[in-house]
C-alpha cells in the first residue's frame, strides 16, 4: 500500500497545512522533487497581485482543489454509469452531441495533465523519472486490460475470464495511462530551461509541447477526413435459441468507399482500429446501437428496429488509437493549466489565465461546431475536446475560488477524500468489482442477493423502478464516499 492514490497521477503536491498526514514512506511513487504551490490565503483576496511568502500561517500545502475535481470526476463516472440506464438524458450520446456522461472522460484527462504538470514541475534526475513514468504506465496500461479487457463479466453474471483471441485491447485506464506516459515524458524532457518572467517566457518555455500539440491534432483530423475507408467485413454469432449455445457464424459487409464520413460505419477511426487492433479486439457493444437506426428504444438500448443497418452489430472502440490523439491533447491542456500554477504565484494571475484559456478553447470548440464538424464522444473529435476542456477549466477555476483561496472546505470534504482514493473507488466501485462480489453471496437463487433486494427496495418505496434505482446510485455514492472518509483517516491512499 503506497503513500497516496488517484485514478491518474496519485501523487498530488502540497500537504494540508491545517493537519498533515505522516510523510509518505518511501516507495514506488512518482515523486521526483518537492511540489510546493504558494495558495495566497483569503486575506489577500483574489485580486491581490502581490507574491504570496510562505510562512508559518501561510505556507505551501496541498492543491485541495484538485482532489476535490478527480473525486467530482469518480462520483460523476459511477452515476452516469449505473443510472444512465434508467435515464439516457445523462447516459452518453447515442453518437453526435454532449451529455453529462460524455465530459467525464475529458474530466479525468485534464487531472492527468495537471497532475504530471505539478509533480515533474522540477525534475532532477530525468532518467530515474523517466523510468518511473514507464513502470507506472505498464501498471496502469496492465490494471486496465484486466478490469476491462473481459476478464471481469460484471454485475448478474457470477462468470470470469476472457478468451485471449477475444481480449480488448483499450479501454478507460488504458487510455489514461497513455496520456500519463506522453505528457509526464514531454514534460520531463520537453521543457525549456528559463525564467518565467513574462507571458512570452512562459511561451517560449512551453513552446515544444506547444508544437506536438498541434501536431497531433493537425495528423488527426487529416486522418479523421482524409482517410480512404474501404468496404469491410465482421462476423456474427448466433446462439442457438434451444440451448443457448454458440450456433453459426455469419459474415456481414458494411459499404463505404469514401472519406471523410463521421457516422458510425465508416469512419477512420473505426478503420484504423480494425486494420491494427482487429475487429475482436475492440468493445463489442458501441454506443452507437442506441441510434435510432439501431434501437427501438432509441436513446437507449432496444431490439433492433425493421430493415436495420447491418453495422448495428458490429464492433467499435470509442477509446480506439486515432481517438487517443485527442485525449492526449486534453492532457496537454491539463499540463497547460498546471504550468500556470507553477509560474504565476498570485490568484489573480492564475483565474485570468484558466479563465482565458478556457474561453479560447470554447469559442474555437463553437466556431468548429458551427462549421459543420459534428461534436463525438466516441470519436473524439476536435471541437468535442475544446468544449468538454473548456467547461473541465471553468468547473476547476470554481473548485479552486472557493476551496483554495477562500478556504471553504466542508461542502466538498466528501469529494475530496474520493479523490485522495480515486483509483480504489474507480476499481471497485465504477468497474463493479464491489458489487459483483457481493451477488457472489445469495438466497438460493443468484438473484436473491444484497445488491438486488436493495435496489428492489427503493424501487418498491418509490413505486418506480428509475427513481428507484437514482436513489440506489446516489446511496452507493454516499457508501463511497464514507469508505474513503474513513480510508482517509486511517491513512491509508492506494496507488500503482
Amino acid at each position: 500500500m503506497a503513500s497516496s492514490s488517484s485514478l491518474t497521477d496519485a501523487t498530488v503536491p502540497l500537504l494540508p497545512q491545517q493537519s498533515p498526514p505522516p510523510p509518505p514512506p518511501q516507495s514506488e511513487s512518482i515523486v521526483i522533487a518537492e511540489h510546493e504551490i504558494h495558495i495566497a490565503s483569503p486575506a489577500r483576496g483574489l485580486c491581490s497581485s502581490e507574491q504570496p511568502k510562505p510562512s508559518a500561517s501561510d505556507g505551501s500545502r496541498r492543491l485541495a482543489s484538485l482532489d476535490v475535481f478527480r473525486g467530482l470526476a469518480v462520483v460523476l463516472m459511477i452515476l452516469v454509469d449505473d443510472a444512465g440506464g434508467a435515464f439516457p438524458c445523462i447516459n452518453h450520446s447515442p453518437w453526435f452531441g454532449i451529455t453529462l456522461a460524455d465530459v467525464v472522460m475529458p474530466f479525468f484527462l485534464l487531472i492527468v495533465g495537471l497532475s504530471a504538470g505539478l509533480v515533474f514541475k522540477n525534475v532532477s534526475n530525468k532518467p530515474a523519472a523517466t523510468q518511473k513514468v514507464v513502470v507506472r504506465f505498464i501498471k496502469l496500461f496492465l490494471l486496465g486490460l484486466l478490469l476491462q479487457g473481459g476478464y471481469f463479466h460484471g454485475l448478474n453474471n457470477l462468470t470470469y475470464g476472457v478468451d485471449i483471441r477475444h481480449i480488448r485491447w483499450l479501454g478507460v485506464l488504458q487510455r489514461i495511462s497513455i496520456g500519463y506516459l506522453v505528457v509526464s515524458l514531454a514534460e520531463i524532457w520537453l521543457v525549456g530551461d528559463m525564467t518565467v518572467d513574462s507571458f512570452m517566457a512562459f511561451v517560449k518555455k512551453y513552446s515544444t509541447q506547444w508544437i506536438l500539440m498541434i501536431l497531433l491534432s493537425l495528423t488527426y483530423v487529416s486522418l479523421l477526413y482524409g482517410l480512404y475507408v474501404p468496404n469491410w467485413e465482421f462476423e456474427i454469432m448466433y446462439k442457438d435459441a434451444a440451448s443457448n449455445l454458440n450456433g453459426t457464424i455469419q459474415t456481414q459487409t458494411v459499404q463505404c468507399g469514401f472519406r471523410g464520413s463521421l457516422g458510425p460505419p465508416c469512419n477512420a477511426a473505426g478503420f484504423i482500429d480494425r486494420l491494427l487492433l482487429g475487429e475482436n479486439h475492440l468493445y463489442q457493444h458501441p454506443v452507437y446501437r442506441r441510434t435510432k437506426e439501431c434501437s427501438v428504444n432509441s436513446p437507449d438500448y432496444g431490439p433492433l428496429p425493421p430493415k436495420s443497418p447491418r453495422w448495428c452489430l458490429a464492433p467499435f472502440d470509442p477509446e480506439g488509437i486515432l481517438s487517443s490523439f485527442m485525449a492526449i491533447v486534453t492532457c496537454f491542456i491539463g499540463l497547460h493549466y498546471a504550468h500556470i500554477i507553477v509560474n504565476f504565484k498570485s490568484n489573480r494571475k492564475r483565474t485570468v489565465f484558466w479563465i482565458s484559456s478556457s474561453i479560447i478553447l470554447l469559442v474555437f470548440g463553437c466556431i468548429l461546431y458551427v462549421s459543420g464538424m459534428p461534436l463525438s464522444k466516441p470519436l473524439y473529435t476536435l471541437n468535442y475536446m475544446c468544449i468538454t476542456t473548456a467547461l473541465g477549466g471553468f468547473l476547476l477555476t470554481i473548485i479552486y475560488l472557493i476551496v483554495d483561496v477562500k478556504d471553504i472546505r466542508w461542502p466538498t470534504l466528501l469529494l475530496q477524500w474520493v479523490g485522495m482514493n480515486a483509483l480504489l473507488v474507480y476499481a471497485l466501485a465504477a468497474c463493479d468489482l464491489f458489487a459483483a462480489a457481493l451477488q457472489g453471496f445469495y438466497w438460493r437463487s443468484p438473484q436473491n442477493n444484497l445488491v438486488n433486494a436493495t435496489e428492489l427496495l427503493f424501487e418498491t418505496l418509490l413505486h418506480s423502478s428509475r427513481w428507484g434505482k437514482l436513489v440506489f446510485v446516489l446511496v452507493e455514492i454516499l457508501f463511497w464516499c464514507i469508505i474513503s472518509a474513513l480510508l482517509h483517516m486511517k491513512g491509508i491512499y492506494w496507488k500503482m
